[in-house]
């Protein structure tokens, strides 16, 4: 019931808050990691600027193609594809199948 209940909070915030965290997130990442902003500027081709304003929770236009290229640079672009998952088989399709 626990999984439920996260569910229906992150519904409960804003895309802002939901930015700030997703930042906050990556800081801690690249924090143990032992990486600086300019260090992911030069490893991912974002500026240093947009690393700062997406730590910040300012990021909430980010670019995609940005956003997989920090997902990179902190060697989490296995965890980019839970973003949008595969689509699970359809219940009507396996019965259908039998």
């Amino acid at each position: 019931m626990r999984e439920n209940e996260l569910i229906q909070d992150i519904y409960e915030y804003s895309n802002g808050e939901l930015a700030t965290q997703l930042g906050e997130r990556f800081r801690n990442y690249r924090v143990s990691l032992g990486l600086s902003q300019k260090e992911i500027a030069l490893n991912s081709g974002v500026s240093v600027m947009t690393i700062v304003r997406f730590e910040k929770g300012q990021g909430s236009s980010i670019r995609l193609d940005n956003l997989i290229a920090l997902f990179r640079a902190i060697q989490r672009l296995d965890d980019i594809t839970e973003l949008v998952p595969d689509m699970p088989e359809s219940l009507y399709a396996k019965k259908r199948r039998k």
